[in-house]
């Protein structure tokens, strides 16, 4: 088989503005980035629609692969087949992982977004525009503080870092303002991913160009020497902020291999930040179309959790159905196999990694949202795999549906259409939230690691301690939480793989983004900049004959 850079370099590719006129959307409405790509006007669409919300989640990632962006665009593909009037709303990719391992985030095999090049690279400057926002904050505070702190600003007490769209660990921990006054004040600092920034949670969770104003002016980005909080309205940046986002808020429309309208705006990661594309798109794509298709980051005790109980409170949206993506040689590594392993069959590994997927749909169900389990097939699977896993299915009453849309494209995905179409028209599920806000931080901090992640003991360190009371005494205690945790594992351990039971995690530290609405909680030893693998995969990068090479 090809691979997925030849498959997109080959696809007839539509000129976008035939794809606006499938939503209706007329060329005023666009700001064109050459014959393929466009950003949609805020004011283009009027009206109050809402097409039903469809949320991809899928089990803990492993390295086996689960395919979960692959099938939510090969899904949207499905409905496109069945003439719906479907889009897809996906988050961009973040360039640090196209780098590093983990690869772009426009899908795979015939289940694509393209164009695939300019999503993975610089699209349409978003990620760009961003960075430069949370540094020009940064660079504001630094002055201030160089010319005379009229603030009193306590140079120990900043919360806002630099950022950078790279994994470089080097970055981690810098020491800034050397070389004499003349050159700063000198302090310790360091840089996170763009995508954990929190300017980026703030795009995803703004409602407008005004709410996104609003939001970033009441950004705590440092504290004073006598505690208290200093905001970005504070040191005056907020108006230069929203200039250099202006553009950036307009979601991009691109489309599929099997020409889908599909918007891909915004992307926080889901083990640090809320893991979800922006509200903005989200919002436009409902209105715009009767089906929409989007994902959560990472596994549903992650992405989904966020998109269920921060995104959708926010925006006072709800899904209709939830898919969870699992597929069987991830399961059998959840089941205790090694990768090397996942080719030979072994069924007795595939029942006892069913427990991790088993824990996600008790999670779902919390919600009160119809689901499907789509399971994602390789040419590994064996006769004897798949009957055991729609024997345990049927006998537990999991509705199960197959999936070969990285070969098949949307073809490959028709029986999960029809299962999620089922689901969707059926739908008179009473959504609810996990918790109420009115909680206090340690009781909603509790709440989602027990009924979540299944922890049998919290523990919170002396200086997360120390912070809730600060949160508190600020006001900030009524907000959601967003956990800052490991993908790889309900718990807050990477190499506790399948469900464990009776332990504990760890909340090392307590932080406000009160510019994106949140409380982080801090479990364990999660990174904000990422690293490069030994052989990274822009080692294989090139261009040869003006055409990309090696991307994936």
């Amino acid at each position: 088989m090809q691979t997925d850079l030849e498959i997109a370099q080959e696809a007839k590719i539509l000129p976008i503005e035939q794809i606006a006129s499938q939503l209706g959307l007329k060329n005023e409405d666009l700001e064109l980035y050459g014959k393929f790509k466009a950003k949609i006007h805020l004011d283009a669409v009027k009206g109050n629609k809402a097409g039903k919300l469809i949320l991809v989640t899928a089990i803990n990632p492993t390295p086996a692969g689960e395919g979960k962006s692959t099938t939510t665009i090969g899904l949207a593909d499905a409905l496109h087949r069945l003439n719906k009037n479907v889009i897809v709303a996906l988050r961009e990719p973040s360039f640090g992982p196209v780098m590093g391992v983990k690869g772009g985030a426009a899908g795979g095999g015939y289940a694509q977004v393209i164009p695939m090049e300019d999503i993975n690279l610089h699209f349409t400057g978003d990620l760009h525009a961003i960075t430069t926002a949370n540094n020009a904050i940064c660079a504001m505070l630094d002055n201030h503080i160089q010319q005379g702190n009229a603030l009193g600003i306590d140079p120990t007490r900043v919360l806002i870092h630099r950022c950078l769209d790279m994994n470089d660990r080097s970055l981690r921990n810098i020491i800034i303002g050397l070389g004499g006054s003349a050159h700063g004040v000198p302090r310790e600092d360091h840089f996170d991913i763009t995508v954990a920034s929190e300017v980026m949670a703030v795009f995803c969770l703004a409602s407008s160009l005004e709410d996104f104003k609003e939001r970033i002016s009441r950004m705590v980005i440092a504290y004073t020497y006598d505690k208290k909080p200093v905001t970005v309205e504070d040191i005056k940046a907020t108006g230069a902020v929203t200039l250099i986002m202006r553009d950036a808020l307009m979601p991009n429309l691109v489309q599929t291999l099997e020409h889908t309208p599909t918007l891909i705006h915004g992307g926080p990661f889901a083990n640090i930040a809320h893991g979800c594309n922006s509200v903005l798109a989200t919002k436009l794509a409902m209105k715009l179309g009767d089906y929409v298709v989007t994902e959560a980051g990472f596994g549903a005790d992650l992405g989904a959790e966020k998109f269920l109980d921060i995104k959708c409170r926010m925006a006072n949206i709800k899904p209709s159905c939830v898919v969870l993506v699992a597929t069987i040689r991830a399961l059998k590594m959840h089941g205790g196999i090694c990768k090397e392993d996942l080719s030979k069959e072994n069924v007795t590994a595939l029942l006892e990694g069913i427990k991790n997927l088993e824990k996600h749909i008790e999670n779902i169900k919390k919600y009160h949202v119809g689901y499907v389990i789509a399971i994602n097939r390789f040419s590994t699977d064996t006769e004897a795999e798949v009957a055991a896993l729609a024997t345990w299915a049927k006998e537990n009453g999991h509705p199960v549906a197959s999936s070969e849309v990285f070969t098949k494209g949307g073809a490959g995905g028709l029986d999960l259409a029809h299962h999620v179409l089922k689901i969707v028209q059926e739908d008179e599920q009473k959504f609810t939230f996990l918790y109420d806000t009115s909680l206090s931080i340690k009781e909603k901090i509790s709440c989602i690691c027990k009924e979540i992640y299944g922890a049998s003991q919290i523990e919170f360190s002396q200086t997360a301690k120390n912070q809730m009371i600060a949160l508190r005494k600020n006001g900030w205690d009524k907000l959601p939480i967003c956990m800052a945790k490991t993908q790889y594992s309900l718990s807050d351990n990477p190499k506790l793989l399948g469900r464990p039971e009776n332990f504990s995690i760890s909340i090392r530290e307590v932080k406000p983004s009160i510019g994106a609405g949140f409380i982080v909680a801090l479990c364990g030893e999660i990174m904000t900049m990422p690293g490069l693998p030994k052989e990274p995969a822009a080692e294989k990068m090139d261009v040869v004959g003006g055409k990309a090479v090696g991307l994936f």
